[in-house]
């Protein structure tokens, strides 16, 4: 009874790493998804404003993604706070699905305090995948291209004009 005790199998949870596959798609796999965007918007918190339109959420993940490449994007929310603190300039994206909601309630303060644009994507998987990483990520700052601007640079300009014309359009009705 003893020996069948030390016969256990190998996979219990403490010590086997579980890999979680992210349950949406990347940002380019929308089309083939089951989740479709406005269910993902229904799963966003109350306090996701402004919310990037299904239109700028394909454009903004794409940006994420170009930046991510060219090693122009802060991840996670510590980085992100840093960087603000700092005073790097970009465009925030958070996700609007976090939970629980308090840990990135303090970005978007930080973000209008260091005069920077932020917005909200529904999926924080989606946002992860764009940011090269395997994991879901709360926040990403996409760093103000520089002179040269890189491959991203015409997708920055786009999606900041865009982004910040809503950030003016919030604190106008606010």
């Amino acid at each position: 009874m003893a020996k069948e005790k030390k016969d256990k199998s190998p996979a219990t949870p403490s010590k086997e790493k579980k890999q979680v596959e992210p349950t949406t798609p990347s940002a380019g796999d929308e089309e083939s998804s089951s989740v479709s965007y406005e269910t993902r918007v229904k799963a966003c918190n109350a306090i996701a404003h402004p919310l990037a339109s299904k239109k700028l959420t394909k454009k903004v993940l794409k940006t994420v993604k170009k930046a991510a490449k060219e090693k122009q994007v802060r991840r996670g929310v510590k980085e992100v706070v840093k960087a603000l603190r700092k005073g790097a300039k970009g465009v925030v994206v958070i996700a609007g699905d976090i939970s629980p909601v308090d840990v990135i309630t303090h970005v978007p303060i930080l973000c209008e305090e260091a005069n920077v644009s932020y917005i909200y994507v529904p999926s924080k998987e989606e946002l992860g995948s764009a940011g090269a990483t395997k994991r879901a990520t709360s926040c990403v700052l996409v760093v103000e291209k520089t002179t040269g601007g890189g491959e991203y640079g015409k997708y920055y300009d786009e999606i900041a004009s865009e982004v910040k014309e809503l950030n003016q359009k919030l604190i106008t009705t606010v």
